[in-house]
């Protein structure tokens, strides 16, 4: 029966940014189509311990609880994925739960994301029109480009990719495939391609294409399959043509 099933979870906690990260094991009773944020919300209900010790409940960051928002990231048995759409019996026990080791723990399994926002500003991954004026409609987009720009659009800013990558880490500012693959789906866009070569020229500096190292993790663990890889070597392309517009001088895009 069900109601006698255990899934036992250990998780690596940590009470603060500054604290030291130490283990605890849990149990909660077996539900069907239970995932990763349920067994949590059931330790939330009742927080005791494996040993039967009452701790402080586990924190972790959640929003829509259907792969879309992004947030619920974590390392579940050593890969780093959405926690809403793990589903216990598809998992090796006992369940190991981690925070993403590429951010900033703020307590448990939450983490600060802020490095990939930050990247993202540092991209200006946005269509910068200011002002209420009557424009008239925009330009249409090709409906060729327009169906591998929706694959782009995708991206929930998970920081699983980031997480998966070997070269985003603390000894390196590089930004990352997340922030990379918006910059081509911004130029891509008829009015986000006035601002291309300010974007391509970020990505070319330090922290940018030239700190892949093409191990094409990120695209392996990417949860909407978005080929980060294949925006990575459009932008190979953009940048090389960029370059030989700076060299001659030539401000067209």
């Amino acid at each position: 029966m069900s109601e006698d099933k255990k899934i036992r979870l250990i998780v690596t906690r940590q009470e603060g940014p500054d604290k030291e990260p130490f283990e605890e094991e849990f149990e909660v009773t077996h539900r069907p189509n239970m995932n990763v944020i349920s067994a949590l919300m059931e330790i939330r209900r009742n927080p005791v311990n494996k040993n039967g010790k009452a701790t402080n409940p586990i924190i972790w960051d959640m929003n829509c609880l259907e792969e879309v928002c992004g947030a619920c990231s974590m390392v579940i048995n050593g890969k780093p994925r959405q926690s809403c759409t793990a589903l216990v019996d598809q998992l090796e026990q006992p369940i190991r739960l981690e925070p993403m080791k590429t951010f900033p723990v703020i307590r448990d399994l939450m983490v600060d994301r802020s490095r990939m926002f930050d990247s993202l500003k540092k991209v200006k991954a946005w269509i910068p029109i200011d002002g209420t004026y009557d424009l008239g409609p925009g330009p249409r987009m090709a409906e060729n480009k327009r169906q591998w720009a929706y694959e782009l659009s995708k991206c929930m800013t998970c920081g699983v990719c980031l997480e998966a990558c070997p070269n985003v880490n603390e000894r390196s500012n590089f930004i990352g495939p997340a922030p990379l693959s918006q910059v081509r789906l911004f130029n891509a866009h008829p009015t986000g391609e006035m601002n291309s070569a300010e974007r391509l020229e970020t990505i070319m500096g330090d922290g940018g294409l030239g700190n892949c190292s093409n191990s094409q993790n990120c695209v392996q663990s990417c949860p909407k399959g978005i080929p980060l890889t294949t925006s990575i070597a459009a932008l190979n392309r953009s940048s090389t043509v960029q370059s030989f517009k700076n060299f001659f001088g030539s401000d067209k895009q």
